[in-house]
């Protein structure tokens, strides 16, 4: 069983040595006749529970309060005071500077129990404490876990895609239409894997990284994206590109996040086209000022059901037969959410979706 440490701090020795007689059994006590006096014992002594008198020469006791808060806030204080120190009371506990007030002289009984509820308060927010470090130390382990995982299964998904790659190269697929299938399959399932990995690496970094602030030109960055989704989904120029930007202002923003949330987004409108289509179009349009940048995705795809459209950036959320990993548009809004942005969807099934979103600039 814990025994429990009180300081108490009183400038009257009477009241020192009445304390220590009426609580030497139940605690353990130590005493102070000064704020610094009282400070030196809690550098050096886990004390539990201060008690202290409010009006001592140099120091008061919601002076001494407010100086314990600041260097070591985890003891509860409870003031000993009389009716004539409302005022610094009222304001003792509006900063939070004191758990509560007992009046001199004080009954043995009110602040026995007054000790007991603050241990009690004490103790619960030291276990809230350790458990927190405790959740803290798992998440960062596991998020490190994540992390690694995630680089290693990247080497040998390389290879096997190389490897594919060689195949087609130098044409050893076999001429069986069977054959054919089986490497597309397999390419396939690379891909998917790949896109998992990325998904995953995207969202440790959203969640882990600080925001950094770095001019952004909207123009190379959409540009390079777009080369970038187009070669990752093959389709050559099968798809309609249309880009207007109009920056004329200095946009200063996280370019990682920006980059993240706008790569998905163009992913998706690629991916989610209509295979029948003749006219596959993307639009996006961009327009910059000195609060924000406006940006509108549109395509001519696909379209979402006015049933999904409140859940489509929920985790693992998937639509379209099961396409993708559900964590695209779910980390574009986590993205979004770290640089305070807005999103906004509408589709029209088979007619397609725009999506807009409006990120502060930081200016």
């Amino acid at each position: 069983m814990t025994i429990i440490k009180v300081l108490y701090v009183d400038d009257e020795e009477n009241n020192l040595s009445s304390f220590k007689a009426n609580f030497r059994r139940l605690y353990e006590i130590y005493t102070a006749t000064s704020g610094a006096a009282a400070l030196d014992i809690l550098s050096q002594t886990d004390v539990h529970v201060v008690i202290s008198d409010q009006r001592m020469p140099g120091m008061t006791g919601v002076e001494l309060f407010k100086k314990i808060k600041k260097f070591n806030p985890e003891p509860i204080r409870i003031l000993l005071t009389g009716y004539t120190d409302i005022e610094a009371l009222v304001d003792a506990i509006n900063d939070g500077d004191i758990y509560r007030y007992i009046t001199k002289p004080w009954n043995d009984i009110e602040l026995n129990n007054g000790i007991q509820n603050a241990y009690d308060v004490f103790k619960t927010r030291r276990e809230l404490k350790e458990k927190l470090a405790e959740l803290q130390k798992t998440n960062d382990e596991l998020n490190r876990f994540i992390y690694s995982i995630s680089h290693e299964l990247r080497a040998p998904l390389a290879s096997a895609l190389g490897v594919i790659n060689l195949a087609k190269l130098d044409n050893v697929y076999s001429d069986s239409e069977k054959g054919h299938e089986y490497w597309n399959l397999m390419e396939e399932c690379c891909n998917r894997l790949d896109y998992n990995i990325t998904s995953t690496l995207q969202y440790y970094k959203n969640s882990r990284y600080t925001n950094i602030k770095e001019e952004v030109h909207f123009e190379k960055l959409i540009q390079d994206l777009i080369i970038i989704h187009k070669l990752a989904n093959n389709i050559d120029d099968k798809i309609k590109f249309e880009v207007s930007i109009d920056q004329t202002e200095v946009f200063l923003g996280d370019i990682f996040r920006i980059e993240i949330i706008l790569g998905n987004l163009i992913s998706n409108a690629i991916k989610y086209q209509k295979p029948d289509e003749e006219n596959k179009l993307i639009k996006i349009d961009v327009k910059v000022n000195l609060l924000d940048a406006v940006i509108t995705i549109v395509d001519n795809g696909l379209g979402i059901l006015n049933d999904h459209l409140n859940q489509i950036f929920n985790q693992f959320f998937r639509v379209h037969n099961q396409k993708g990993t559900g964590l695209g548009l779910f980390i574009v809004r986590e993205a979004l959410a770290k640089l305070d942005g807005k999103i906004s969807v509408e589709s029209v099934v088979n007619s397609g979706t725009q999506f807009t979103l409006r990120i502060p600039n930081q200016r």
